[in-house]
This record gives C-alpha cells, sequence and structure tokens, in this order.
C-alpha cells in the first residue's frame, strides 16, 4: 500500500510517499481501507515534533480519515469487514491502509459521505467540547472566535450560533470573514487591519464578550482577554498564530473570570463515554442537515506534503482533505 511518511522530523517538504506492507490488526484493533483523511492544526505539528503526542519514527501523519472496515482484530464485536466508518488518533491517515484503535472509530451514520466524516469528529468534537463542557456556553451570550475560518474556529462559530450565542468572528482576511458569517458569525473583526480590542469595544458597546475560543494564542490572546466581561471564560484552544503566550494572572482577578484549558485528545481517553455521547450529537446534526463541515480544498495523497504547507502557510478555510481511492 502506499503511504505518506514522516521519517525524519521537518516540514511538509521532507514527507515522502513511498510502498509499505499492508497492516495487521492485534486484539481490540481494526484495518481500516483510507477514502479520505482531512488535516488539521496538530498534524503539522506532529511532523516537527512539537505536539504533545509522538509517534515514534518513521510515522504516517493525519489523525482524522474515513473509510472501509477491511479486516478486525480479536475482541471487536461492534465493527465488520465492509462496515463505512470515520476514526480518529495521533497518526496514520494519509495511507491507503490504516491500523486503528476500534474504540475511537465509529460507524458512519446513513446518508454520511467519507468526506464528510473525515471532517467532522476533530473540529466539532474540540469545539463541542470547549463550548459546551468547558464553557458552559449559554443562550444569550456572545461568544468571540479568534481563528475564526480554521478549521476549529469555524466550527464553533458553527456550534456557537446553534447553541443560541451572539458570535463575533475574528480572522485575517475579508474572504475568510465572508465564510464565518455564512456559517453564523453576527459581527466579524479582520484583525490584519483593526484594532481587536477596539473594535470589540466598539461592537459590544463598551460591555465585554462572555467567551473567548482562542485557538491562535500569540499576540491576540492578551487583547481578548481584557475584552472579557466579568465572570467571562477564556478558552485555551492552541497556539496556532506561533507563540504561547505569557499572560498577566491579575486580569483574570480583575475580570473575575476563568482561564479554561481545551485539549479534546485527552478528555476523548479519559472521558469516552461522555464524548462518545458528543459526537453522537454531532452526527446527528450533520446527517440532519443543522451542521455542517466547510471543506474549502480536496488534495490527492501525493499532494498531501502540499495540503500540510497550505495549513501551515493559512491559506486553508475550513478542512483541508486528502482524498485517498
Amino acid at each position: 500500500m502506499k503511504a505518506i511518511l514522516c521519517k525524519d522530523y521537518g516540514l511538509p517538504d521532507t514527507l515522502v510517499l513511498e510502498d509499505i506492507p499492508s497492516p495487521t490488526p492485534g486484539p481490540g484493533e481494526v484495518v481500516i481501507q483510507v477514502k479520505a483523511c482531512s488535516l488539521n492544526f496538530p498534524d503539522t505539528l506532529t511532523i516537527r515534533n512539537m505536539y504533545q503526542f509522538k509517534p515514534p519514527l518513521p510515522f504516517s501523519p493525519g489523525s482524522e480519515a474515513s473509510g472501509v472496515v477491511k479486516v478486525v482484530g480479536q475482541g471487536v464485536k461492534h465493527l465488520k469487514p465492509g462496515d463505512r466508518v470515520f476514526t480518529y488518533g495521533t497518526h496514520g491517515g494519509l495511507a491507503e491502509e490504516r491500523l486503528v484503535d476500534a474504540r475511537t472509530t465509529i460507524p458512519l451514520p446513513d446518508g454520511m459521505d467519507f468526506i464528510t466524516g473525515a471532517s467532522t469528529l476533530y473540529a466539532f468534537g474540540t469545539s463541542y467540547h470547549a463550548l459546551k463542557d468547558r464553557a458552559n456556553l449559554q443562550p444569550g451570550e456572545t461568544l468571540l472566535v479568534l481563528g475564526a475560518a480554521g478549521g476549529v474556529g469555524l466550527a464553533a462559530v458553527e456550534l456557537g450560533k446553534r447553541m443560541g450565542a451572539t458570535v463575533i468572528a475574528a480572522a485575517s482576511t475579508n474572504e475568510k470573514l465572508a465564510v464565518c458569517q455564512e456559517k453564523g458569525a453576527t459581527y466579524t473583526i479582520n484583525y490584519a487591519t483593526e484594532d481587536l480590542r477596539d473594535r470589540i469595544k466598539e461592537i459590544m458597546q463598551g460591555r465585554g464578550v462572555d467567551v473567548v475560543y482562542d485557538p491562535v494564542g500569540d499576540r491576540w490572546a492578551e487583547p481578548a482577554i481584557r475584552s472579557l466581561a466579568w465572570g467571562g471564560r477564556y478558552l485555551v484552544v492552541g497556539f496556532a498564530g506561533g507563540e504561547i503566550p505569557k499572560i498577566p494572572l491579575n486580569l483574570a482577578l480583575l475580570k473575575g473570570s476563568s482561564l479554561v484549558g481545551v485539549f479534546w485528545g485527552m478528555f476523548a481517553q479519559k472521558e469516552a463515554a461522555h464524548n462518545g455521547k458528543n459526537l453522537q450529537e454531532i452526527a446527528t446534526w450533520v446527517v440532519q442537515g443543522k451542521l455542517a463541515p466547510y471543506v474549502s480544498k480536496r488534495y490527492s495523497l501525493a499532494e498531501a506534503p502540499q495540503a500540510l504547507t497550505d495549513m501551515m502557510e493559512r491559506r486553508v478555510i475550513g478542512k483541508a482533505v486528502v482524498v485517498i481511492d
């Protein structure tokens, strides 16, 4: 089978496409024939040895995929060969076949295609956990989403709207912000041309926002925290902007606010039943047409390094999906 391999840590152009042996499942494992693999920002970190999960070299990147079950290992009862599934893990998706843990492999609902399936779990799983479980977002509250046109950001915009919040989307181009408006943002901020804090003050007429969803970090974190309302919640989702910000803790004191960590991957491991319930709700909404992953571009397996480069250079709106046929 063919696979994109990371043999040495580095940038996407160091990845290679090679033929490797097909995997064999052990107890509790499944081999799937991959149909689609969506890419997420942590994939760009994993290949550079900058992420919390560090698979041993060589490995195939790609945390989120969909496909058809080829063979199941001993003890797997809920899946059988031929089942359509989506799955998530730390790596392995950029290959024609993938060895996965059966516990993180879920049957695709009827009516959901492979590209949608490969684009649903990570972004919506992260954002729903953040807004529902960590922020306790309530109808009528105001949600500010930084990096709002990325995969998790756009999912947060869409979920925030669905959960009854007024959504302010912040991104770096007007093209990205137009998509955010399509997904439910009431207000937008182009933080490449506008001052983030001044624009929030203008929108909120001096009041603060209730929840900040921040997958970006860097220089935008502090003005966002300063823009919180009394009792507001700042969600630490990631650091796509590059720098991990150093926050003056007196801001939390003065605002009576909470700085809340969001690590969906660990949540999915430690609270599997809760995560499973969240994913069932998300899948139901997608099938019903109430949520829809936004896929801005599709790539072939050979083009996967370019897809990762596009993500690093912030040219992707929503999701980038590698289609493997």
